[in-house]
């Protein structure tokens, strides 16, 4: 399967322009290739702060990236990004249920 790509004209700084004329010397590839490896890691840390924030899905973050759902995991604990529900969410969750529980077993109870 092809990739879709999308030519667009970039002004960067050229303190920018040398280090990846440096990078793509140390990797021996083109200047092009490590911008686009610079931009690639950009929007996979980018996608992962949008779903640790909740405001896009895990799935959408695959999506966005081209990923399947286990890499954005994967790249999720490389990153030390949390992922889901943290303490807190799963906390107050919790705690909500319980209240509901206990609403809906007194509106059970029958009447004394």
């Amino acid at each position: 399967m092809v990739k879709k790509t999308k030519v667009v004209p970039l002004r960067i700084p050229v303190h920018l322009d040398e280090l990846a004329a440096l990078s793509a010397d140390e990797q021996h590839t083109d200047k092009a290739t490590a911008l686009r490896q610079w931009l690639y890691k950009g929007a996979e840390l980018y996608a992962l702060k949008l779903a640790s924030d909740g405001r896009i899905s895990t799935g959408r973050a695959a999506e966005l990236l081209d990923y399947n759902i286990h890499e954005i995991y994967r790249l999720a604990q490389v990153y030390g990004v949390e992922l889901g529900a943290t303490d807190e969410q799963r906390r107050l969750s919790r705690d909500t249920a319980i209240r509901l529980s206990e609403t809906l077993r007194a509106k059970r109870s029958p009447a004394d």
